[in-house]
């Protein structure tokens, strides 16, 4: 069987892809290019013939003071990583991003290796020898991405480091949360909830926490939440553009693609969160609260309904975005009880990895992380 050819594909070709096959991630539409301007966007496809059979947003980073790239695909490609011989895609792909001028490049299969229900979850945290996700029983295995990880190996892949720092904004988590949607009605996901997770909800309930959709305009509003939750939490904020951008970005092809979600009491807004909906998934991103009315649990109200609101649009999958696989007590812990208590499973997916690109890749590798090493 020959491999398919890799070449260029514009806008309008991409998003009719996306559209035949929605299980894209949201870091994988044309659109996200246009949110990180720091990166040069490229829509590259796949083809058999004529026929577009997968399709990729790469982001270029040029290496200071030469004319070589860094390629980045975040949550892709989404090529079959079932394939016993991966290389009848990536070799292609590899060809084209060295014709671009690209020494290295890093990708994140979009692959689930094992997961863990809610109720283990729960299990372990309760246990004090258990530390870390690892320790515990999976709930599910596929064996196809751990076969993809040792065929990445034997390509010359390299896993990236968990805490290696690039310094040019790359890295997905590794451990993310998801709650299964298909097939399940309201009753369902309520019944799901852990019971700690029902009676703040029920608080918020009874308190009368009012969520609603919020429009550009309330960007301010959920941006100094989100600041106070940057400064609580200890991680540094985006700026309030970053979100300007990134609404007008993704609803510029579907003004439904971004959505504001905003809990109020009496007028205030106490909690607030993004929802991106791309195909049949939808993501939970930038969760932000204050410290007043946290007594009336404003978050729990505002997942409750973002969660009712995917369900009722069709989405399979809710993704709740990252979570800590240390099940011990510090800061992170909180949110995990959080998201699981929500009905979610804790996924470990196949991660990034990179691989020098031409004959001077590994030689510009090295100048890149002695460039960062300087900053």
């Amino acid at each position: 069987m020959t491999s398919p050819y890799v070449r260029e594909i514009t806008r309008e070709e991409h998003l009719a892809h996306l559209r035949l096959h929605p299980d894209a991630s949201h870091l994988q539409i044309p659109e996200w290019g246009d949110v990180k301007p720091d990166w040069l966007p490229e829509s590259i496809g796949w083809f058999e013939g004529e026929k577009l059979v997968a399709a990729a947003l790469v982001l270029y980073r040029p290496l200071p003071g030469t004319r070589r790239y860094l390629a980045y695909l975040p949550d892709g490609p989404a090529i079959d990583w079932r394939s016993p011989r991966p290389e009848r895609w990536l070799d292609p792909f590899i060809a084209h991003l060295e014709k671009i001028g690209a020494f290295s490049v890093r990708i994140g299969p979009p692959l689930v290796v094992r997961h863990w229900d809610a109720a283990t979850v729960a299990a372990g945290v309760a246990d004090p020898d258990v530390r870390h996700l690892h320790d515990l029983p999976t709930d599910g295995l596929d064996g196809h991405a751990l076969e993809a990880a040792e065929r990445l190996r034997r390509l010359g892949w390299r896993r990236c480091e968990e805490d290696e720092g690039s310094g040019f904004g790359l890295g997905q988590p590794r451990y993310g949360c998801q709650i299964p949607l298909a097939g399940r009605s309201v009753d369902d996901l309520r019944a799901g909830l852990a019971p700690h997770w029902e009676q703040s909800l029920r608080t918020a309930e009874m308190g009368d926490v009012r969520v609603g959709w919020g429009a550009a305009s309330d960007l301010p509003e959920f941006h100094r939440l989100y600041s106070a939750t940057a400064e609580r939490d200890g991680f540094r904020a985006r700026p309030l553009a970053y979100f300007g951008r990134m609404w007008h970005a993704l609803n510029a092809e579907d003004d439904d693609r971004l959505r504001l979600y905003l809990a109020e009491y009496e007028g205030e807004v106490l909690s607030a969160a993004l929802m991106i909906n791309v195909g049949n998934r939808v993501w939970h991103s930038y969760a932000a609260s204050g410290r007043r009315g946290r007594e009336l649990r404003p978050s729990s109200a505002l997942l409750w309904r973002m969660l009712c609101d995917a369900r009722s649009a069709g989405a399979e999958t809710y993704d709740l975005r990252s979570i800590t696989p240390t099940l011990t007590e510090d800061r992170l812990l909180g949110r995990l009880l959080f998201k699981t208590g929500a009905g979610g499973r804790a996924v470990e997916y196949l991660g990034e990895w990179e691989r020098p690109v031409g004959s001077q890749g590994k030689v510009l590798q090295r100048a890149l992380g002695v460039y960062l090493g300087r900053r």
